[in-house]
């Protein structure tokens, strides 16, 4: 039943860490990968369909009666082709899939550390819909795990670090999974179905009476099973010392299913000498998903610390900071960062690249990309009154391309200005889309006022695939006021633009955002200031660890500021924990891997 996944389209997958939020009342199907052409082991039956459970206000909160198992994958794109993978199990008994809490915002918090995620929607145990319905659930999830290892090398895993998690009911399949990964419970290749590590959230272990979840027992093995059956799902009397390393959470107050069940599978991990960690809370009783209430709230942070103990968590990346200073005349200056907060110099401040093209030979605003073909791209500034911009590629950051003058806006005779341009990949449609600030004198006049020195910017694009053939140029967005600086990042399934409102009067001089579920737009209508009364411009945004930060330059107190969010609504200023190197001018922030980095510091000895 072997099953190769190819040419996934990578624009349904939710990318980074804080993936944009798939909200409970509704679940696209189109993300979903079908494990499987002719699903094993079933019947027929036209009555049962499957269904969602919903809450109080009708909202979706699980799955109930699946017949199409699936995988959906939420990606991390961090330039790195040796990520972890994590296959989820939600819980629900083994009667419905708590698919929104034990799913989805668990696959959300382990894109946040950087490890690619993908929520199984695995069959329930039912006679209805299985010759056996004691290894259906097993069948797909030993399918979930060498679908994921098949294609490693296009979804950018490392094989070797593949592992599952489940909750409740879900921890009983994972754990079945961890124990029963050889049993042929269906026809395969030899691709190997044994997670290499394993995370087990208040789970069912064992079928025993006094210690199982008696309705996950019930469901999956029916009320009147043999011992045979019993000591068979009974997991924790399945472990030798190929049973993969564990992870556990826990609370003594569980009263659905005994914490007992935890401690028996580490104690037969233990006597097989096969490394486990075990988290027991005082409280949080059962079902509690990433936390609700006392100290369990903390457990996602422990398995962050054991991911990383166990090299299953990417290395940082190294920022780097690209900008200018003084007018632009001498070039490109970098700076890096290893947390994002303090900025230092590379090669003593000095320029890396001296401007070729345009009317003034300038090399402001420079913004550098890494693309799909793994070139460093990089747009800026020329000339306070040219049509163009400059462009060059480079593999190293050292050494760069030709210069290229792109003439943008020639077409338009009455153009004053082209201004701050900005680049964005994107990867659905394997295009870039460059953007910048242009005054066409005339145009909306509605916005056109005095104190704006004549100018009166919208924001300008064009599209390229191989940066020789353009499209034609287009408006890309009419805040109703004069705009520029923008700056467009993905974020899950949306484009979030950070822009600046450059009206003088009433005095704006703030950052806003807009939103769009296309890169080429149409945005949203602006935001509110998402930055103080001082004077911003420049924005450039990453996320760093499940936040948003944007820096920008403070331009009228001559430093660089920065504001941070979580959620792109609610901003706090953070200005005084940057450091920068003195004189940084409008940059853009971008992440390269720590060999990269090496890489680097060697060619600039």
């Amino acid at each position: 039943m072997k099953k190769t996944i190819k040419n996934l389209n990578k624009a349904l997958l939710f990318s980074l860490a804080l993936c944009a939020g798939v909200s409970t009342n509704s679940f696209s199907q189109e993300n979903q990968i079908p494990l499987w052409d002719k699903v094993p082991n079933s019947k027929k039956d036209k009555d049962y369909k499957e269904e969602p459970r919903l809450d109080k206000n009708g909202n979706r909160t699980g799955i109930r009666k699946v017949t199409n198992p699936t995988i959906t994958p939420y990606l991390v794109d961090n330039g790195s082709d040796e990520n972890t993978a994590v296959i989820i199990c939600p819980g629900g008994g083994y009667s419905v899939l708590s698919f929104y809490k034990e799913g989805i915002d668990i696959a959300k918090y382990f894109n946040s550390i950087g490890i690619s995620a993908f929520v199984l929607k695995y069959r329930l145990p039912s006679d209805i819909i299985m010759k056996d319905k004691n290894i259906g659930p097993l069948q797909d999830a030993q399918e979930a795990i060498r679908t994921v290892r098949r294609n490693a090398k296009e979804w950018n895993i490392n094989p070797n670090k593949i592992g599952v998690i489940g909750f409740s009911a879900g921890g009983h399949l994972a754990s079945t999974l961890s124990t029963h990964y050889n049993d042929e419970v269906y026809k395969s290749d030899k691709t190997s179905a044994r997670p290499d590590f394993s995370i087990l959230i208040y789970p069912v272990i064992s079928m025993e009476d006094g210690i199982t979840h008696n309705g996950s027992k019930v469901n999956l093995i029916g009320k009147k099973a043999s011992v045979d059956l019993i000591e068979k799902y009974s997991n924790e009397k399945q472990i030798d010392a190929n049973t993969p390393p564990t992870f556990f959470v826990h609370a003594t107050d569980d009263h659905a299913v005994p914490v007992e069940n935890s401690i028996n599978y580490y104690l037969k991990l233990k006597e097989n000498k096969v490394s486990a960690e075990m988290h027991i809370y005082e409280n949080g009783g059962h079902g509690f998903g990433l936390g609700r209430k006392g100290t369990s709230l903390d457990w996602s942070k422990s398995l962050t610390s054991w991911l990383k103990e166990n090299n299953l968590t990417p290395e940082k990346p190294v920022y780097m900071f690209s900008y200018f200073k003084g007018n632009g005349q001498d070039g490109l200056h970098f700076a890096y960062s290893n947390d994002g907060y303090t900025f230092k110099t590379l090669k003593n401040d000095t320029s890396f690249l001296t401007p070729e093209v345009g009317k003034d030979k300038l090399m402001r605003d420079p913004c550098i990309i890494k693309g799909g073909d793994g070139l460093y791209h990089m747009v800026w500034t020329v000339s306070w009154t040219d049509k163009g911009i400059g462009y060059a590629n480079s593999k190293d950051l050292v050494h760069w391309s030709k210069q290229q003058f792109i003439p943008v806006m020639e077409h338009e005779k009455d153009t004053r200005n082209t201004w701050a341009p900005e680049i964005t990949y994107d990867d659905s449609t394997k295009e870039y889309m460059i953007y910048w600030a242009s005054t066409i004198i005339g145009a909306f006049p509605e916005t056109q006022i005095k104190e704006d020195a004549g100018y009166n910017h919208r924001m300008y694009y064009t599209t390229t695939k191989d940066f020789k053939d353009f499209s034609k140029t287009k408006l890309l967005y009419d805040p109703g006021f004069n705009v520029i600086d923008s700056s467009i990042q993905k974020q899950g399934d949306q484009f979030v633009m950070f822009l600046k409102d450059e009206t003088k009067k009433p005095v704006q001089k703030n950052l806003k955002v807009a939103f769009s579920d296309k890169l080429t737009g149409p945005y949203t209508e602006a935001s509110k200031p998402i930055t103080g009364k001082y004077w911003a411009e420049g924005p450039t945004a990453v996320n760093i660890e499940g936040n948003w930060i944007v820096y920008f330059d403070k331009y009228t107190d001559h430093k660089y500021g920065a504001i941070r969010s979580n959620n792109l609504k609610d901003w706090e200023d953070i200005s005084d924990q940057i450091t920068f190197p003195k004189g940084t001018r409008h940059g853009t922030i971008f992440k390269i891997s720590q060999k990269e980095f090496k890489e680097l510091l060697n060619l600039i000895k």
